[in-house]
């Protein structure tokens, strides 16, 4: 109802007359106002109500973006036909009117007194013709027209296109979506501008550890061997990344040797051995903003071996992948999980896997690399898939 401009009922020039119905309430969004009993007059400029005791305000079509009708029915408690006009916001040159203030963005009238299909034909047919955009109204005549508010401005009309029924809604889905897809990109730009500011605090966490190897200030050793500790935890300080190499072989190398240092030490704490997706998310978590795809990673791993650094990229017979410690020896392993077989009298992987803190997976083959050694049996139940000791082992010995 705050889009509404109080006017005179006369036509004003340029303006031309298209109907009128009679037995109208006025709604502002879903609150009854006391507008009632009313009459409106669909002009090709505006649409005008003229209340019973002949008061006179206007709305420009020009912020209608679409309207919808709405049925009455049992759901809505109502008798009468509704007709739903969705308004764009009110400018500011806007003038005075019966209502200032409303929180909907939309109005609905009310036909007490019958609903006359070619409304909604005739409506449709004036919005459409646009014809304020060719033929604007006079705009002295306009505002020596109103009955208050003669101080306002010229009315800035809004270049909307308006829309009815569900085609109307579709488009003004369609216009959200564009709008979704700019906000987007903006975001990507911010994102890009984050990622360039990340490399100005990478390179002052060098200067901050340059610091504390030199030692300057009035830090201990215990402090000093704390706070790189914090910062190494924060993770990589000077990522590899594909542009800075010519060739992705380079690229690769680079990598494999970084993902070396990250992992070495982490791969020894869990058994020597850990698999590939375990792998993937240490590796980008110690990378920040600078992350790498998993062909990227697999192709840094087939690098490992040829470069002799401690850690080789292995396969199961099953397909599982995992980095692996060169000093890792099978028949270790094998050995220690037929002492915990042995002692726990049998054991399934996820128990192997609560029990060495290492996945489900690796304690599976495990399991089945302790087996092939002939250090235990499996029994494939219902229940799980569960290793014994190998009884036929001790009974030769």
């Amino acid at each position: 109802m705050n889009r509404f401009e109080y006017t005179d009922v006369q036509l004003l020039p340029n303006e031309s007359f298209v109907r009128r119905d009679r037995g109208i309430r006025l709604y502002d969004g879903e609150i009854r106002t006391n507008f009632e009993g009313g009459e409106v007059t669909l002009t090709s400029h505006r649409l005008i109500y003229k209340t019973a005791d002949e008061v006179t305000f206007a709305l420009q079509l020009s912020l209608i973006i679409y309207f919808e009708e709405e049925n009455p029915g049992a759901l809505f408690f109502t008798r009468s036909k509704k007709v739903i006009l969705h308004l764009s916001d009110p400018q500011n040159s806007k003038l005075t009117g019966p209502m200032d203030n409303s929180i909907y963005n939309y109005v609905k009238l009310s036909f007490k007194e019958g609903f006359d299909p070619a409304f909604a034909t005739h409506l449709s047919d004036t919005i459409g013709k646009r014809v304020w955009e060719t033929v604007p109204l006079n705009t002295t005549a306009f505002m020596n027209a109103q009955t208050t508010g003669n101080t306002g401005a010229k009315q800035k009309l809004p270049q909307i296109k308006p829309r009815a029924g569900i085609i109307g809604i579709e488009r003004s889905l369609q216009e959200q979506q564009r709008a979704t897809d700019e906000s987007i990109n903006v975001a990507f730009q911010d994102l890009r501008k984050l990622m360039g500011m990340a490399k100005d605090m990478v390179g002052l966490s060098k200067n901050i550890a340059t610091k504390i190897r030199e030692r300057q200030g009035d830090i201990t050793e215990d402090e000093t061997i704390r706070f790189k500790s914090y910062l190494m935890s924060l993770g990589i300080d000077d990522p590899v990344t594909r542009d800075a190499y010519k060739s992705s072989n380079d690229y690769f190398k680079e990598l494999a040797r970084q993902m070396s240092g990250i992992l070495e030490e982490p791969i020894k704490d869990v058994g020597g051995m850990m698999a590939l997706t375990d792998v993937y998310c240490r590796v980008n978590r110690a990378r920040g903003l600078e992350l790498i795809s998993p062909e990227d990673l697999l192709n840094a791993c087939r690098q490992l071996e040829s470069l002799n650094l401690p850690i080789v990229l292995r396969t199961f017979e099953s397909g599982v992948m995992v980095l692996q410690s060169i000093a890792h020896n099978d028949f270790e392993i094998a050995e220690a999980v037929s002492q915990l077989i042995k002692s726990r009298g049998s054991i399934t992987a996820t128990e192997l896997a609560q029990s060495e803190g290492i996945s489900v997976v690796l304690a599976c083959e495990r399991l089945l690399m302790t087996e092939k050694n002939g250090k235990a049996c499996r029994d494939d139940s219902i229940e799980a898939l569960r290793f014994y000791p190998n009884r036929f082992l001790e009974e030769e010995s």
